[in-house]
């Protein structure tokens, strides 16, 4: 009995048949694509993964197994103080011996697999200690190298972004020094499964050239460690360890010269008529607002410590000095005004006085009528004593030129310095930029 079989079945076959007859190639497609298969299948098999089980550690049972580590440093992406943290990227490699992926070779040649194979083995589940974000690149594919040698030695390499703690001290900022690491640790197995320990020592940390913005890299160097978890407890810990100076020259540009220029353009009210109420008053108003101006912008790129910055002693340090810029006009101009009603009621200025053109060269208000009180000569002291007193014919008098001068009392030469106010600006002119001096030269050997 013959089956019908429909001429669309036919025309189909017939086309198969034509294009198998005009383009052959299409079944070495299909056959190069069948070996892709069938070497992956013969991979697993030369490696025995299906008949093993890999949920368990290399040696179980036995002696810790030892995983060797070395790093490649590619970049540190960023550094927050006020995050506290830092980013790295890096090439984390781990070396073991797992004899269940041994296998025959006449060669000796090594066989490099990708991610797709990582899943079906055991690897150490190393993890970063304090990391905040972690990935593995996957562009265009996962960034994972699995390298088997013939006696079972294993090479695993991944390429790797990590974010992690790092305790700063901002005492000194911003002329600090920071001292950060990257911690790695096994999270399941402890020293008695797992010995985690640098492959070839100190050389197991390789950086590349690494520029940063702020910081100047001093020294890049490995350690090791052990961390005790009460319940689970001990295991090894290795430690990237990396030492960063930060660079003085964007903070001397941005925070330091400014505050600066402010201090001493502070300083040029005292060479301005104290009768110039409007323009020292608002000179000292400006340089206030920009101080302030100044110290929250540097507070605010900061994190909130308890502690006293070496930045925040410079820049209140300063703000006070602008402060004491301000209040010396006020002291200025309070003695002015008690000295002018001490004239007025001596009658000695005449109601029609205009105040604001009595101004001397140097710039500062002088009054031709200001009394400067003598001190009077002192007598030379009679004593009742006939023996003490000196005899007529004594040469023991005084040298000629010499005068007997009585020390001024506090309130003496505050009276003074009310009677005669223009001394205070004139005091102050060589007091301030001496004080601030003396400041700076302080500040800067202290923290430098």
């Amino acid at each position: 009995m013959h089956k019908n079989v429909s001429p669309t079945s036919k025309l189909d076959a017939s086309v198969i048949v034509v294009v198998h007859f005009l383009d052959p190639r299409i079944d070495y497609k299909l056959k190069r694509q069948d070996s892709t298969k069938t070497l992956l299948i013969k991979s697993e098999q030369l490696l025995r993964i299906e008949e093993q089980d890999f949920a368990i550690r290399p040696g179980f049972g036995g002696s810790a197994i030892p995983v060797g580590i070395d790093v490649q440093v590619e970049s540190i992406d960023s550094i927050s103080e006020v995050n506290m943290d830092f980013t790295m990227t890096l090439y984390l490699r781990h070396y073991w011996k797992d004899e269940r992926l041994s296998f025959p070779s006449h060669t000796n040649q090594s066989r490099t697999f990708d991610s797709r194979l990582v899943k079906k083995i055991w690897v150490p589940d190393v993890f970063f200690v304090h990391s905040k974000r972690s990935f593995i690149h996957d562009t265009t594919m996962e960034n994972i190298m699995l390298r088997v040698y013939p006696d079972g030695n294993i090479l695993y390499s991944v390429r790797v972004t990590v974010t992690a703690l790092c305790s700063m001290d901002f005492s000194s900022f911003p002329l600090d020094t920071q001292n950060c690491s990257l911690e790695l640790e096994s999270y399941a197995y402890n020293e008695n499964d797992l010995m985690l320990y640098w492959k070839n020592g100190n050389d197991s940390l390789r950086t590349d050239e690494i520029v940063l913005s702020q910081f100047f890299i001093e020294h890049f160097h490995a350690s090791s460690g052990l961390a005790f978890y009460s319940s689970t407890g001990w295991y090894n810990r290795l430690f990237i360890n990396f030492i960063l100076r930060r660079h003085i020259f964007f903070f001397m540009l941005q925070t330091y010269f400014p505050t600066m220029l402010m201090v001493v353009l502070s300083w040029v009210s005292f060479w301005i008529d104290r009768r110039a109420v409007p323009a020292r008053v608002s000179l000292g108003i400006t340089t206030v607002l920009t101080m302030s101006t100044i110290i929250t912008g540097v507070s605010s790129s900061m994190p909130q410590v308890s502690y006293v910055k070496a930045v925040d002693i410079y820049l209140w340090t300063s703000f006070l000095f602008v402060f004491l810029s301000v209040i010396e006009y006020a002291a200025v101009n309070y003695c002015t005004t008690l000295e002018e009603m001490r004239k007025m009621r001596r009658g000695k200025i005449p109601s029609t006085f205009n105040a604001s053109q009595a101004m001397a060269f140097d710039g500062c208000f002088h009054d031709n009528d200001i009394e400067l009180t003598t001190f009077p000569r002192m007598a030379p002291a009679l004593t009742s004593d006939p023996l003490m007193a000196p005899s007529p014919n004594s040469d023991l008098r005084p040298p000629e030129g010499t005068r007997l001068r009585r020390q001024r009392s506090v309130r003496e030469n505050v009276e003074l310095l009310v009677n005669n106010s223009y001394m205070i600006d004139s005091y102050s002119r060589l007091a301030f930029p001496l004080s601030y001096l003396l400041f700076n030269t302080v500040y800067w050997s202290l923290y430098c």
